[in-house]
């Protein structure tokens, strides 16, 4: 079985080897999930935007199945202050953009942002490539199973306020949904967990992986939380 442990040396690669088979519904998800069915906000075709990737890690802890998420230091220009999973731009050493470039850059920015030990992540998937218009960025989540946990928190405390883990059953909490509306009128699904509000790009992703998953359940759409320009 190959795991994406030496990022330093030699590919990085994705392998199903060996995953809980509560992971299969998401692995499907990777498979057949188009594009448009994620995002109506796709890369430029004329190749504009920065190359990024994020990393969706799945754990498991005390609550069962969980993610790793940061909270963005409030000081960052970009999305300041908001729930993230970790990630960040590619750099030159990460490789081939349309390649690894994606999957080295994501355990390489959860490193850096999370402390965690990519040798312990197995990657497993990724999802279409997406784009965020109010950074520029073209984004590549990346899927992660943390085979082997390692201790995570703030590396870099002008960069992440804090890093926490949220358990799924929360997520799919009817509770804890809501739909977030910025002042432009954009409104997207959110997620009020771990004294977090949980919305724009990240909790797109959550909400399209839980869907087509199928571990979504029925949750009130109009339960509405305002957003303000700052946002």
């Amino acid at each position: 079985m190959t795991r994406a442990s030496d990022t330093q040396d030699g590919p990085v690669v994705l392998s199903k080897d060996g995953l809980p088979g509560w992971l299969d519904p998401v692995v499907h998800a990777a498979e057949t999930v188009r594009p448009t069915q994620l995002s109506r906000f796709l890369p430029p075709e004329d190749g504009a935007g920065r190359q990024s990737a994020v990393l969706v890690l799945f754990g498991e802890g005390r609550h069962g199945p969980e993610l790793l998420l940061m909270e963005r230091a409030s000081s960052l220009r970009s999305h300041a202050g908001q729930p993230s999973f970790p990630g960040g731009a590619l750099d030159p050493e990460d490789g081939d953009p349309s390649g690894d470039g994606p999957l080295r850059a994501a355990l390489r920015e959860a490193e850096e942002e999370t402390g965690l030990d990519p040798s312990g992540v197995q990657l497993f998937g990724d999802l279409p490539r997406l784009y965020i218009p109010v950074s520029g960025f073209v984004v590549t989540p990346v899927l992660g199973w943390w085979r082997q946990p390692s201790p995570v928190g703030v590396v870099d405390p002008n960069e992440t306020a804090r890093v926490f883990t949220v358990p799924v059953v929360d997520l799919t909490d009817p509770a804890n949904r809501a739909t977030t509306v910025h002042p432009s009128g954009h409104r997207g699904p959110a997620f009020l967990v771990e004294s977090a509000l949980v919305w724009g790009f990240t909790a797109g992703i959550i909400d399209r992986l839980l869907h087509f998953a199928g571990w979504e359940r029925p949750w009130d759409r109009e339960k509405q939380v305002p957003l303000d320009w700052r946002a």
